[in-house]
């Protein structure tokens, strides 16, 4: 049973840019049957607009990091940086977990120097982080080595963990999530174009497209279907793109 067991997304009515949102503007009721879930979709489909708005109101940083890094924890509808924040309400069972993390991959830079920050009054923060720096590591070992020293329980909110991940890389992680869901300790929610991600066994995956979200099989996503076909004949899809 996972942790967050429903997100209600009120229907947006302002004409802010989230209304321009097809999957969103609706409003939405996604009821979690798994302790992992996938948002796939286009860029701009709206999946990590979604997904930020859940990871503030579970009271994460949108700068990433778990409670502790957030300033804002505590403001009822105040310091809040997604829009989307306030119109979602959350449905936890068999109760509100406040452990976690949120990690977006284009943050993870300044995240990593925020921890380097903090090692200067303290060195002994890094032992959670590897024993190092996380700017001494390369991209893809600073991702595994948050992931390995840092996800223990709780609700672990993901926003394209692969886009520092090399296929063995994402296999790794693969064993990440699976000895922690397992266990019963965790729950995630990642938003990904990964091809090898999204198969995870017993995952929910939601596609995100004008037509709203709908739950969709991992074979009947383009992500399987677009990059099986280019595999099995990646020059019929190469002569049509450059000419040749």
């Amino acid at each position: 049973m996972p942790f967050l067991s429903q997100i209600l997304l009120h229907r947006i009515a302002d004409g802010g840019y989230t209304s321009q949102i097809p999957s969103l503007r609706e409003g939405l009721q996604l009821n979690l049957k798994s302790n992992v879930t996938f948002f796939v979709g286009e860029n701009g489909s709206g999946k990590s607009t979604l997904l930020e708005g859940i990871a503030e109101r579970c009271g994460f940083s949108l700068k990433g990091g778990n409670r502790n890094h957030n300033l804002n924890v505590g403001h009822r509808f105040e310091g809040y940086e997604s829009p989307l924040t306030q119109l979602i309400q959350l449905s936890w069972t068999p109760r509100r977990i406040n452990d976690g993390f949120f990690m977006r991959a284009e943050n993870f830079f300044n995240f990593a120097s925020y921890i380097d920050e903090l090692a200067l009054e303290d060195n002994r923060i890094l032992d959670a982080y590897g024993g190092r720096s996380l700017h001494e590591q390369s991209h893809g070992e600073s991702f595994l080595s948050l992931f390995n020293n840092q996800f223990e329980s709780g609700i672990y909110i993901l926003d394209e963990p692969e886009a520092a991940l090399s296929p063995a890389r994402i296999l790794a992680f693969i064993s990440v999530i699976n000895q922690l869901e397992q266990s019963g300790r965790a729950q995630f929610i990642i938003a990904t174009h990964s091809p090898m991600l999204i198969c995870y066994p017993g995952a929910s995956i939601y596609q995100f497209d004008e037509y709203g979200i709908s739950e969709i099989g991992y074979e009947d996503t383009e992500h399987f279907t677009l990059t099986k076909s280019f595999l099995d004949n990646p020059q019929l899809y190469l002569r049509h793109l450059t000419n040749n």
